[in-house]
C-alpha cells in the first residue's frame, strides 16, 4: 500500500513527486539545450544527472525509497538500472 511506506499524507507524497518529476524534466531539457555552448558537455552532464536523480527521487515519494531499490534491482529490471547507475 503507497500510505505504508512512510508516515507523509498522500496529498504530500502526490505534491512532492510533482514537483521532483517537473524539476527533472526541466534539468534535463536545460541540459540538452546547454549542449551547444563552449563548456556545454560539462553543463549537459551536470544538468542531465541533476534531473535523473530527481526523477528518481519522485518516484521514491510515491513508492518508499526500499520499495524503489527493490523495484529497480528485480531480475527483469536489472540490467537497465545497471546502465543508467553507470
Amino acid at each position: 500500500k503507497v500510505l505504508d511506506a512512510s508516515t507523509l499524507s498522500f496529498g504530500t507524497r502526490v505534491r512532492w513527486f510533482v514537483i521532483c518529476f517537473v524539476a527533472g524534466i526541466v534539468c534535463s531539457i536545460l541540459g540538452t539545450a546547454l549542449l551547444w555552448l563552449p563548456r556545454g558537455i560539462k553543463l549537459f552532464a551536470v544538468f542531465y544527472t541533476l534531473g535523473n536523480i530527481a526523477a528518481l527521487a519522485s518516484t521514491c515519494f510515491l513508492m518508499g525509497p526500499l520499495k524503489q531499490l527493490k523495484a529497480m534491482f528485480e531480475p527483469k529490471r536489472l540490467i537497465a538500472t545497471v546502465v543508467m547507475l553507470v
